[in-house]
């Protein structure tokens, strides 16, 4: 049996409105109780960002505290898994500054597409996924369904400045 015609109107009306006040990404991050960082010069001769079409493509991005200063050390040694995980979400944040900063407001985003994860870890530890989930984890939080990407999570001997991690990042955008 069919719904009355009245209820699947106010069905629809509440649909709607739910859409219109849906979170903006920057919502979103209030919400999370985040701030995003000021954006970071690059270390070597490249740009953090290059526009192409609907496609922005992030450099990498090497982990950073909320000081600043570069997250250092090698997972399975002296950093652990839930550190370096923090230190991945964190990179994400800076990655999402930078997006901003190119492309004015987050809800220009149509889709992450790709995320390229390096972690600095020992030759034994085989736990990246995990570590990139911070990222990947944060990503999702603040896009929702748009967060959801492909992904590559690459053990690595070592990475610019001794970084716990880098990532860079494919989006499209409006």
């Amino acid at each position: 049996m069919k719904p009355p015609r009245a209820f699947r109107l106010l069905l629809s009306f509440v649909l709607i409105a739910a859409v219109a006040t849906a979170a903006t990404p920057e919502e979103k991050l209030k919400e999370l109780g985040l701030k995003l960082p000021p954006t970071s010069s690059p270390v070597a001769n490249y740009v953090p960002a290059v526009r192409t079409g609907n496609l922005v493509f992030l450099a990498g991005h090497i982990s950073r505290g909320e000081d600043g200063k570069v997250i250092t050390g090698k997972v399975g040694r002296e950093v652990s898994d839930k550190d370096a995980n923090a230190a991945a979400r964190l990179t994400a944040l800076a990655m999402i500054a930078t997006l901003k900063k190119e492309i004015g407001e987050l809800s220009k985003v149509k889709r992450i597409v790709k995320v390229s994860g390096f972690v600095n870890a020992t030759d034994s530890f085989t736990g990246q996924p995990q570590v990139m989930n911070g990222c990947s984890d944060l990503l999702v939080a603040v896009f929702g369904e748009r967060g959801k990407h492909a992904r590559a999570a690459l053990g690595m001997g070592s990475l610019p400045l001794g970084a716990v991690v880098e990532i860079e990042m494919i989006v499209e955008v409006e």
